[in-house]
């Protein structure tokens, strides 16, 4: 390969989204190129070894894994290319130790779910059917067709013409926000909260913020394809994809870091590195978030019109405070579930290191650890503002004081969790800004004020001819799910207009 080599594709970072839009190109027989500055693929979703212990990056709650309707994004993504998964089934998908004395378990089981919230709120038990079963609404509709690029035409007269009631439906609740129709059904102000929270451990905002189709998807699709864990850990989503990549004619090159989208005439034409080499191709794709694309890989006195509109609309949500921690396996009593959310007090839900989320992969896969240890990774919102101006003493004493402060509240529902650690490791998001390149090490886009559903969500096509948008900063948002998604939106968008 060399500089003056001519792509058809050439996407930069191999994030889940980068991936999918990578692979499903190279199945049509595009030449792809995918440049990845990491020496792993899969950002937020790939893995780091430490002393016998295999880490997942981010989260272990994995969406999109099971094997019937259209929503099993990953499922998709990776039969596309001819490769496979083995996954475990996690049967419960959250266990909430919440305020109020609130100690509820999400099951597999729709109705088990359902049974276990209203064994807290009897009185809201005609509420609570109402809210989760209009959730179903919008999954089935989602559910019955195909997911491809709003931003053709062709496609959507098809689905339109196909499916004619699930699309107006689907139209229906583009504007609305989860906490809008949830208030038509509940009262109770507790149970909203509740509510809150079940939005709040996905979307990083409360419900009247969180839009419906997303609600819609996450909350039906943990009772129907499930939370299924991938054997082996999370990365190897990712590593599988690139597999696929490959089997089909793609290129992926690691420690690669793009320094720049290159224009000519306004349109993008190709990228350059930081070791100065170029790579030129017909369609340039960015998986880093639109902050990142739009004030680093071009030039930010150049942003277009309607990326400033959307940096004021949306700003970036926190990044993360994480602990990677090897714990022995005495420590977690037996019917321990995979992944809990903590909180104590409900006015610190949305605020820097309130919520505590926990991911326990070893119970699922237990050989992610040494033999008589678990894997527990915490991790709870932070700011990066946070962690600058510091010294590196000042920066190592507040991670330490962080860390324990996290481990002491843990201990609430991991008694001796203390003495039996064996391994720590303490992440800031000044480390997410560094291993992942994202911008003040951001979890994605979350919405400035409220507003009306999906609908102030960037598709995949830029104001810039021949760039595109790929990841959790385009529709549909956050999760590994929805970037599929935008993986698979993009490819379709990229694919007719290449002619493929």
């Amino acid at each position: 390969m060399t500089s003056s080599s001519l792509f058809d594709v050439i996407i930069i970072g191999s994030g889940i989204g980068g991936l999918v839009t990578a692979t499903q190109l190279a199945a049509k027989g595009a030449k792809v190129l995918v440049l990845e500055s990491y020496t792993i693929p899969g950002g937020s979703a790939g893995y780091f070894e430490r002393q016998g212990y295999r880490f997942d990056v981010g989260a272990s709650m994995i969406f999109g894994m099971g094997n019937k309707g259209t929503t099993n994004l990953l499922t998709r993504a990776l039969h596309a290319v001819d490769v496979s998964l083995e996954t475990i089934a996690d049967p419960v998908q959250i266990h909430y130790h919440l305020p109020d004395g609130i100690d509820l378990k999400v099951n597999r089981v729709y109705e088990k779910f359902l049974q276990n919230l209203i064994a807290y709120f009897p009185h809201e038990k005609y509420g609570i059917r109402r809210f989760y079963d209009e959730c179903w609404e919008v999954f089935n509709c989602l559910n019955s067709i195909e997911l491809l690029s709003l931003e053709e035409p062709r496609y959507l007269l098809r689905m339109f013409l196909q499916h004619p009631l699930a699309c107006l439906r689907l139209a229906k609740y583009l504007p609305q926000n989860a906490g809008d129709v949830a208030r038509r059904y509940i009262k109770n102000p507790l149970l909203l909260k509740f509510i809150d929270m079940e939005c709040y451990c996905w979307s990083v905002v409360p419900a009247n913020m969180t839009p419906m189709i997303n609600a819609g998807m996450v909350f039906s699709d943990r009772h129907y394809g499930g939370v299924n864990y991938p054997k082996g850990g999370v990365g190897k989503i990712a590593q599988a994809l690139v597999a696929g990549l490959e089997k089909v004619g793609g290129t992926i090159k690691y420690q690669t870091r793009v320094k720049q989208i290159i224009t000519e005439k306004g349109k993008a034409v190709g990228v350059k590195l930081a070791n100065g080499e170029v790579y030129r191709g017909k369609r340039i794709v960015s998986n880093a978030t639109r902050w990142d694309t739009f004030e680093n890989l071009l030039p930010v006195e150049s942003m277009p019109h309607n990326e400033k509109q959307w940096q004021q609309t949306y700003q970036k949500s926190p990044s993360f405070l994480s602990l990677h921690i090897g714990v022995e396996k005495s420590v977690l009593p037996q019917g321990t579930e995979c992944h809990h959310i903590l909180l104590e007090e409900w006015q610190q839900m949305t605020v820097a290191q309130g919520t505590i989320f926990v991911s326990i992969p070893t119970l699922l896969d237990p050989d992610l650890a040494p033999e008589g240890y678990h894997i527990i990774h915490a991790f709870t919102p932070d700011w990066l503002e946070n962690w600058q101006g510091l010294s590196e003493r000042e920066y190592e004493s507040n991670k330490e004081a962080a860390a324990w402060r996290i481990i002491d509240r843990l201990e609430q529902i991991f008694p001796g969790l203390n003495a039996g650690l064996d391994y720590l490791e303490v992440g800031t998001p000044r480390t997410h800004r560094r291993f992942l390149g994202r911008k003040d090490g951001t979890y994605g886009p979350i919405p400035r004020r409220k507003l009306w559903g999906l609908l102030g969500m960037r598709f995949n096509r830029t104001a810039i001819p021949g760039l595109y948008c790929v990841g959790d900063s385009t529709f549909p948002g956050q999760g590994l799910n929805a970037v599929a998604f935008s993986g698979f939106a993009c490819a379709h968008r990229i694919a007719v207009d290449l002619g493929l």
